[in-house]
């Protein structure tokens, strides 16, 4: 099981590059659009941004599983080991808390957008549940993240190694 959620988040952060990229081209296409009509994309600022929010989403999962989301340590590192476990697991369960109601209301979202058919009011005029859903995936692989890191904190595994001070947060 453990291989199947460490491959779901390695591939949201493999699509969120990919949006990156499709950030870039949109880009691109506004750009020389303007010396080359025929490339030229309808709505490509409406595109990029959404590219853009849909790479930050897809993005958290991955950055949380390799330790590279912003931790303020200052008190942590302060604390006896009992003190610091329980801390971890609080806020991990705070943590579960607030990003499973983003995915529970991101997915709701996306529901009534389809429903209602609800378009964008650019030139694009696309039906928003498609850039809308990957803040919903996104943030419902962030979600369960973080439920499997709270797990391993449950179970007495190690989630990840912390870095030593003064050391960078990951090295490959």
């Amino acid at each position: 099981m453990r291989s199947f959620f460490n491959r779901l988040f390695d591939a949201s952060g493999y699509l969120a590059g990919l949006f990156m990229i499709g950030t870039l081209l949109t880009v691109l296409s506004s750009i020389f659009g303007r010396f080359i009509p025929l490339l030229e994309l309808q709505g490509a600022d409406a595109y990029a941004g959404y590219c853009m929010a849909a790479a930050a989403f897809l993005a958290m999962a991955s950055t949380l599983r390799r330790g590279e989301h912003i931790r303020v340590t200052l008190i942590m590192n302060r604390l006896s080991p009992g003190a610091y476990r329980a801390l971890d697991i609080f806020c991990h369960a705070v943590a579960l808390a607030v990003s499973g109601a983003l995915a529970w209301y991101s997915v709701g979202l996306v529901g009534q957008s389809y429903a209602f058919n609800d378009i964008s009011t650019g030139l694009d005029a696309t039906p928003l549940w498609i850039p809308q859903l990957g803040m919903a995936v996104g943030s419902t692989v962030f979600a369960l993240a973080f439920a499997v890191d709270l797990v391993d904190l449950l179970a007495g595994r190690k989630v990840r190694e912390e870095p030593k001070d003064g050391e960078p947060a990951h090295i490959e």
